[in-house]
């Protein structure tokens, strides 16, 4: 749609109105513009009033650094430390430097008749939305938004923040979504990162032809505007300060990075315990095994997260079994009550549901009976927990207390997307403003149920959508993908752009979610071996996904695949706790993990997992894959094969074979192939370490006297 500037009121007027220690407050037409700088490297701009609720979407432990300004022509200049962020009116336009070298400015699109195509900074004539216009580098790509699934590079097109049911990974509709986009640095220039402090809905015209090709306009679609820049020298700097920001992830627990088994679904006490049963018979590693919505709750009064008694009379005893074969458990939960269950006028008359803007009643939300089949039959009208009544909060956290007691270890805490315009919360918000950061509510409150109820280890959540925050509180998995290459390729571009999201942990349905036939064995085989990769591993979908159900070459070399995943888990969880130090996720884009080497970050379906391995996932029959290899010396992970870099490789491979390749002067810690995490010893996790290439000195965090195997060598 051609930006039309009859529907905006542009900014204008820039003069000091107001200043302390730590925040400038400039004049303009448009209300009073205050600029603070909450962390290194960042600087804050609020417009518009602040009377709305606030969701507590940032971290804690932000705090403002002394700020200064002084008048300069036609403007100000604002200073904090090495950024000067120059303020000029007739229009209002800024421009942000470190050091006197300009880093981002607002837009510089000049239309032949004299004036900048679109406002730097205006607001909507209704007042219901701000437009903030960013200039581009011709040669800038544009990277983040969330988990979306097409290219990582997003400049050229339009993306929405919003979180939906994305029902795949084959749309611009996503699970996950952030308001934050970073483009990296071009001719030694600083990167900068632009995140829009907002539960609303916000429109990203990146580098759109219908608008401008050089311009990063900017919608939110909220009375205020709350934009943080942030500038750095690497990907890796801005998405450090980024995470600042919204906050860094916990380390999850250990068992959480072994394989998770799942079905959509196991009907029965019997068939869960079937399938727990065969993957130790077959001798394939697993931790974690999923009672799936329908496999634990009557569907027709689903959720107040009580056990079908018809099934599970005592499930204490199913999931006793369960722990006694060293498996973990989780359980499916959506925040919805099904108007037929016996508790649902009680809760109603407490308040705990959302209401219909119309009527005052709790808003009946009518499933579109369209996706469901005949395998996941439909689902009852129901009513959404409302999460800013802070009793119907604690009343849902509580619900959690005699699961986690009795045995639950996490909740896969699914949906979340479903808030329409045409309710008002507790707190006086309606769906549209509410929409997006209910998934934020939802899952921070089953987080802190599980820190409170099994306090003996890191918390977590299983969960599949996420707004601004939700990096708080991992660990994400990535949705409903079509069960065919291309789903797989969706999946690795969903995590990979998680990931420059500011997300660490990210997981796929391994095989596929749905589709009009099962994957073949060789999609499936490919799909496992991505997936040993990722975070978090977990085969899921409808109909079978155990290995053995894709026949017994698949079944052998998938086991094989299986025990190497177990063997990693010392290396992931490096990766993690550089995650929870930095925010770099554990699967790193091209973009981020070799930011000086622009002729790799177009091979966006391969990564790097943590530091020093990296992954060039095969996404088509037939085994032929083209890796691009960075500089310096290469070694295949598994056989220590030497390769040079900085070229591309084709490579053809067997389907026991994928390229996974280690760096020059890498050490790997890998662990003992055991059937379940429990099985290791307290201080045993590492079994040996394989080092490729020069010895680049021991890792502080490996222990001495763990047995080295040089490779080659």
């Amino acid at each position: 749609m051609a930006f039309s500037a009859a529907d905006w009121v542009i900014a204008d007027g820039a003069q000091v109105s107001a200043t302390s220690d730590t925040s400038v407050t400039l004049g303009t037409s448009l209300g009073d513009l205050e600029v603070t700088t909450p962390w290194l490297g960042v600087v804050r701009l609020r417009i518009g009033p602040r009377d709305l609720p606030d969701y507590g979407l940032l971290a804690d432990g932000l705090s403002d650094s002394p700020i200064s300004a002084r008048p300069i022509d036609a403007g100000v200049m604002v200073s904090v430390g090495s950024l000067a962020l120059k303020v000029t009116s007739q229009p209002t336009r800024f421009d942000l430097s470190y050091f006197g070298s300009p880093v981002l400015q607002t837009i510089t699109d000049q239309h032949f008749r004299g004036w900048t195509r679109l406002p730097a900074l205006a607001r909507h004539t209704d007042g219901s939305r701000w437009l903030l216009s960013l200039a581009l580098d011709g040669r800038a790509s544009l990277y983040g938004l969330g988990e979306k699934f097409g290219r990582l590079d997003k400049r050229g097109g339009v993306a929405i923040s919003q979180v939906e049911d994305a029902l795949g990974v084959n749309t611009e509709l996503a699970y996950k979504n952030v308001p934050f986009v970073w483009t990296p640095g071009v001719d030694g220039k600083l990167g900068w990162g632009l995140f829009l402090n907002t539960p609303a809905r916000v429109v990203h015209h990146l580098g759109d032809g219908a608008w401008s090709n050089r311009t990063y306009a900017v919608e939110v679609e909220d009375t205020s505007l709350d934009a943080f820049l942030i500038v750095g020298g690497t990907p890796a700097e801005v998405l450090d300060r980024f995470t600042a920001l919204v906050g860094k992830p916990p380390v999850p627990p250990v068992w959480s990075f072994g394989v998770w088994a799942s079905r959509a679904y196991y009907r029965t006490a019997e068939e869960t315990l079937a399938a727990a049963k065969e993957l130790r018979d077959r001798d394939f590693p697993c931790d974690v095994i999923t009672f799936d919505g329908r496999a634990w709750l009557e569907t027709t009064s689903r959720c107040l997260l009580e056990w079908d008694p018809a099934r599970y009379p005592n499930p204490g005893i199913v999931l006793a079994e369960l722990k006694a074969q060293g498996y973990h458990i989780c359980n499916w939960e959506y925040p919805l009550v099904s108007l037929t269950n016996p508790r649902f006028q009680e809760l109603a008359d407490k308040g705990y549901f959302l209401k219909d803007i119309k009527t005052g009643q709790p808003y009946a939300y009518h499933w579109d009976p369209g996706p469901f089949g005949s395998v996941l039959t439909p689902l009852p009208t129901s009513a959404m927990i409302d999460f800013t009544n802070p009793e119907a909060y604690r009343f849902w956290q509580d619900l959690h207390g005699p699961l986690l007691q009795g045995g639950v270890d996490v909740m896969k805490t699914d949906f979340g997307e479903q808030i329409p315009d045409g309710v008002v919360a507790f707190n006086g918000d309606t769906g549209k403003r509410l929409h997006n950061v209910y998934t934020f509510l939802y899952n921070k409150a089953v987080f802190e149920a599980t820190q409170e109820y099994r306090p003996h280890e890191p918390a977590m959540v299983w969960g599949r959508s996420a707004w601004v925050g939700n990096h708080r509180y991992p660990v994400h998995w990535g949705g409903d993908p079509q069960s065919d290459w291309g789903g797989l390729i969706g999946s690795i571009r969903g995590g990979l752009s998680w990931g420059l999201s500011g997300g660490a942990y990210h997981a796929t349905d391994i095989g596929g979610f749905y589709g009009a036939e099962q994957p073949s064995a060789e999609l499936y085989v490919r799909w496992v071996q991505a997936g040993v990769f990722a975070s978090h591993f977990r085969f899921h979908g409808i109909g079978v996904r155990e290995p053995w159900g894709f026949g017994p070459d698949a079944e052998a070399i998938c086991r094989d695949w299986f025990k190497l995943r177990m063997r990693l888990i010392p290396y992931l969880m490096r990766a993690g706790q550089a995650a929870a130090e930095t925010g770099l996720p554990v699967m790193r884009a091209m973009v981020l993990a070799c930011p000086d080497e622009p002729e790799c970050h177009s091979f966006d379906t391969q990564f790097f997992c943590g530091e020093d391995l990296l992954v060039a996932p095969i996404t088509a029959p037939g085994g032929i894959v083209d890796v691009y290899l960075p500089s310096g010396r290469w070694y295949d992970f598994l056989t220590g094969e030497p390769y040079e870099g900085s070229r591309t490789v084709r490579l053809a491979l067997p389907l026991d074979r994928f390229p996974v390749f280690a760096r020059d002067g890498a050490t790997i810690p890998l662990g003992p192939v055991v059937a379940h995490t429990g099985l290791i010893p307290h201080g045993g996790e590492i079994e040996e370490v394989w080092a490729y290439g020069t010895h680049r000195g021991w890792p502080q965090d490996l222990p001495a006297g763990v047995p080295v195997r040089h490779r080659p060598g």
